[in-house]
């Protein structure tokens, strides 16, 4: 089956506190080779981890899509959406002039200026939204929606699907702080670290299968993180990515939002079986229900850790297929209204 990929470049507006300029964000459509794509079904929109880029969800989007021409499918995708952070992927090539210029980390909170404004434009207007986050992309998921809340069908959007979320409360962070600190300051030294630069395509591929955490990523996530023709680095500077782990506000707000949003649509939570990021204290307090937080359905995917969507792309592609089988249809959420 082959997939249509249509790629966008959007602005990304600067949140009010900013001085600095606004960046652009890159994003991607895909749609399966039909002339007619389902317009009441449902469009998926995908946000990526620190260190990540939109494509590393392809694999994903192409087993869903394939799923759903499975007989016992109950929902049909219009189309899927993948976005890069402002300082990631090609929108890190785009925006490196103004990067170089700030000195200030570049948050969540300023990728989701541009996914809501993105979500209130015409390429997604009358859709019926589905918005799906890895680790911070979660948190990015979060957020977008918050900032629709209460009213969150006018807009579209029927539900979240948190995969492997970083969310945590200040609470139980510092309940835990020098565990949680320890762990914060091995992803910072460890990423400023790490090699940057290659030869050649070939020698980045080489580097990364003789390594942990590549060495343990699907082949397929592996292949869409090297790039080709000529000398290869990182699109993502290794300085941006180091400084977003330290950024942790959105994950204390972002899960105070998601205890918010339960209760007016579905949050799915998505976990690897592997605890190898994120503590079971964490995945407790997500659906702490004596705080109000209830998550639609837990599901875990077999042999894979945090970096689910490299390590096991099929089965969160399956985990994911089977949250989208209970959602209502067009039909049935307009009579529900």
């Amino acid at each position: 089956m082959a997939l249509q990929v249509d790629p966008f470049i959007f602005d990304c507006p600067s949140r009010r506190s900013s001085p600095w300029p606004s960046l652009k964000m890159t994003a991607n459509r895909y749609r399966i080779n039909e002339k007619s794509p389902p317009k009441d079904g449902l469009t998926l929109m995908f946000f990526h981890c620190i260190g990540s880029h939109k494509e590393v969800w392809e694999p994903v989007i192409s087993h869903i899509l394939q799923s759903q021409s499975d007989s016992r499918s109950q929902y049909k995708v219009r189309e899927a959406w993948a976005f890069d952070w402002p300082t990631h992927g090609e929108a890190a090539v785009i925006n490196r002039p103004l990067l170089q210029e700030r000195t200030d980390c570049v948050s969540v909170y300023d990728w989701v200026p541009g996914i809501v404004s993105f979500v209130r434009s015409e390429h997604v207007h009358g859709h019926r939204l589905v918005l799906c986050g890895h680790s911070a992309g979660a948190s990015t998921a979060a957020h977008t929606a918050a900032e629709f809340y209460p009213d969150l069908s006018s807009i579209g959007i029927t539900s979240l699907i948190l995969v492997e979320p970083m969310l945590v409360t200040r609470e139980v962070f510092n309940s835990q702080f020098e565990d949680r600190m320890d762990q914060m300051e091995f992803a910072i030294s460890s990423t400023s670290a790490k090699r940057d630069h290659w030869k050649s395509r070939s020698d980045a591929l080489q580097y990364f299968q003789k390594r942990f955490p590549w060495s343990m990523w699907d082949p397929k996530s592996l292949m869409l993180y090297v790039l080709e023709n000529g000398t290869v680095t990182l699109k993502c500077d290794k300085k941006r990515e180091a400084e977003s782990f330290p950024d942790v506000d959105p994950s204390f707000e972002g899960i105070l939002r998601v205890g918010e949003l339960c209760h007016s649509l579905p949050v799915h939570a998505i976990w690897g079986t592997r605890n190898d990021l994120v503590p079971d204290f964490i995945k407790e307090s997500l659906n702490d229900t004596s705080r109000g937080r209830r998550m639609a359905s837990v599901t875990k995917v077999e042999n894979c850790g945090h970096m689910i969507i490299q390590e096991q792309p099929s089965g969160l592609a399956l985990a994911i297929h089977d949250i989208l089988n209970t959602m209502p249809s067009a039909s049935g959420e307009r009579s529900r209204m």
